[in-house]
């Protein structure tokens, strides 16, 4: 079964109360741009409209030859680096860092969120503190088309989505030049090797080394 707290504590999502009335978290995707204009409309002042349909806090700073296809919402504090591409339905916490060349779309990012350098996630939420190393790749279609299942634990979900990357849990760490398979969870705290082609469900804690080779993460949680 689902457990939210092998993936976020909530801590730094932008839209806690709509993520914790869901079943699963993928459900919130088709209602980005709904969760957006809430945030905006419950927040006057707070965000400053940057571009037609992209609001950021304060403190958010924007290069010029970033490229915004609104709707998007950034949080306080956020760093939107040269050649970066906002592709639409986009809600990010605070502190968000999107690098050159890194494209996102339909996505929820909490806090501390990293993709510094030539990283695509679409369809996807990622936790607080995420960081994909250079080149990862959240993919979101299925290379044989369908609707995208989901597998958790022994079972298998369908998700009625044809379009579904992953969900990373707090503090996740996916090593350069990783791709994440169409489905992928990855519980909190956990570490994905580079060069890694991943599907299906990393429990948390673990580090993942290659297919059926998990071993724990020793890492100091403080």
């Amino acid at each position: 079964m689902w457990s939210s707290d092998d993936f976020f504590s909530l801590e730094g999502c932008p839209c806690p109360e709509a993520l914790a009335k869901v079943q699963y978290p993928w459900e919130l995707l088709a209602k980005i741009e709904d969760l957006m204009w809430e945030l905006i409309v419950k927040n006057p002042g707070k965000y400053r409209q940057i571009t037609p349909g992209v609001w950021v806090g304060a403190g958010t700073k924007v290069a010029d030859t970033a490229t915004f296809l609104g709707p998007a919402v950034f949080g306080e504090n956020c760093e939107i680096r040269p050649n970066a591409l906002i592709r639409g339905n986009v809600l990010a916490g605070n502190r968000v860092l999107l690098g050159n060349a890194s494209e996102v779309k339909q996505a929820i990012l909490f806090d501390r969120v990293q993709l510094p350098h030539f990283n695509y996630v679409g369809d996807s939420i990622l936790g607080c503190g995420a960081h994909l190393g250079a080149g990862a790749i959240l993919s979101n279609v299925k290379s044989i088309k369908g609707t995208i299942r989901v597998s958790l634990g022994q079972e298998l979900i369908e998700t009625g989505l044809r379009k579904f990357g992953a969900i990373l849990g707090d503090q996740v760490e996916v090593g350069c030049n990783s791709v994440l398979n169409p489905g992928t969870l990855v519980g909190a705290h956990a570490l994905i090797y580079p060069l890694s082609s991943v599907r299906g469900t990393i429990p948390p804690r673990m580090i993942y080394k290659g297919k059926n080779d998990l071993v724990p993460y020793q890492q100091d949680l403080k």
